[in-house]
């Protein structure tokens, strides 16, 4: 493909992979610097105990995320549909919804949280579903803020900083690229609330899709920690309980989403990295679902582009490899969401769902739209790799940047239109 070919020049590569082999796409095959190659191996030498335990700490994450969940959507019921709504309705206006999305993913570090307590407000009645749709989409603008800031481990050298910040960044402008023609088609025509409904209507109850109030040993299984925290609650009053409840399990969902992409990280990173540095550099596609299945078992789109971003920095990777990894990242991300929807049960659980599927689809469009379809393909990369040149020579730029477009931007508009 064209863009595999773009990227830093055999100047900036300071010899580190002139001499490999280049790829089918006629970019730079990638190679593992024999110290890295050292260092993960010796990480992967775990004894098997240690491994054992590590998987069934991932058990444990999966089974506090689920409970999470249901603690959640407890307290919402708990507060009753006036209270509910209350609490949401400063997000009615939905340029407030994005920039809660935008603003709470990038506080809180995890665009899986926001998205999922997003879901299950929407599956507990509490929040509708065209007011969850901003927040999602805000979220998954949001999140591409972390890898960003692994490319300043690069800031002391020029030009390592200049290509590790362009392949970073390529995830930015793709998921504001996407934002900048969805949000503007969804605010009229509403396709993504449309197109989600009718794919849950038609695949929920059915075999296609299994219906979660079907899942008893999963409720029962979940019912003692759910129970005890709102146990825990009640003593305090009606109206705070139920809050106390929903703050617990959001930190709860935080926590667990958190550690299971660390402990996955440590299980899986030399694999993983493993598959991404194969796939990267062979055909862009089989790079995007590398991606994306690698996201999907590390529970983290950040860490399946942020493990590249040390690759693009040094030369071994052009940031145009990097980017169709970015885009299966996204859509990697979306079925945690998804996964954590089914533990929703009661009237509201079909719309709950409905609103994880607005994250599936509306990834799904902006890999079509921008990426399939040549026309926009290259915009995202060349956004990024103008930012990245002109940041490399003025520092303060990318702080500017990231400052104005991911909070005060955000901010703003939570005050003036929120607020105000």
């Amino acid at each position: 493909m064209a863009e595999a070919t773009s990227g830093g020049g055999p100047d900036e590569s300071h010899g580190k992979g002139d001499s490999s082999a280049r790829s089918p796409s006629g970019g730079r095959a990638p190679t593992e610097p024999a110290a890295e190659a050292g260092d993960d191996a010796g990480a992967g030498r775990f004894p098997v105990w240690t491994k054992v335990l590590g998987w069934c700490g991932v058990a444990g994450l999966i089974y506090l995320l689920i409970c999470a969940v249901s603690i959640i959507s407890r307290g919402f019921a708990g507060l009753g549909s006036d209270a509910a709504h209350a609490m949401f309705a400063f997000a009615a206006n939905p340029w407030v919804g994005l920039s809660v999305g935008v603003l709470g993913t990038v506080l809180i570090q995890s665009s899986t949280t926001t998205t999922a307590i997003a879901v299950t407000a929407v599956g507990s009645g509490a929040l509708p579903i065209q007011g969850a749709i901003p927040i999602i989409l805000g979220a998954n603008v949001g999140t591409t803020v972390t890898t960003s800031l692994v490319a300043l481990t690069f800031v002391r050298n020029r030009a390592e900083f200049r290509r590790a910040l362009g392949a970073s960044t390529v995830h930015d402008f793709y998921n504001w690229l996407a934002l900048l023609i969805f949000f503007p088609i969804e605010l009229i025509w509403h396709p993504l609330r449309h197109l989600s409904g009718a794919l849950t209507h038609a695949l929920y109850g059915t075999d296609w899709l299994p219906n979660p109030s079907h899942f008893n040993f999963i409720r029962a299984a979940t019912r003692p920690v759910e129970h005890g925290v709102i146990h825990a609650t009640t003593h305090i009053s009606s109206t705070l309980g139920p809050l106390f409840t929903i703050v617990i399990g959001a930190v709860l969902i935080l926590v667990a989403v958190r550690y299971l992409g660390k402990l996955l990280k440590l299980l899986m990173v030399g694999r993983a990295r493993d598959i991404l540095i194969r796939a990267v550099g062979r055909n862009a596609y089989l790079a995007m679902a590398s991606g994306m299945g690698v996201t999907v078992v590390t529970q983290s789109s950040t860490i399946t582009t942020s493990v590249l971003v040390p690759f693009a920095g040094t030369g071994i990777l052009t940031p145009a490899q990097v980017y169709p990894v970015v885009v299966g990242s996204n859509l990697g991300t979306t079925f945690t969401v998804v996964f954590a929807a089914f533990a929703g049960v009661g009237p509201d659980a079909e719309i709950g769902l409905q609103a994880a599927f607005v994250h599936l689809v509306y990834n799904l469009f902006a890999i079509v739209v921008i990426y399939v379809i040549p026309f926009l393909r290259p915009v995202p990369l060349f956004c990024a790799e103008n930012l990245a040149h002109v940041a490399s020579e003025h520092r303060w730029v990318l702080a500017v940047y990231l400052g104005t477009v991911f909070i005060a931007l955000p901010a703003l508009v939570i005050v003036l239109v929120g607020v105000v």
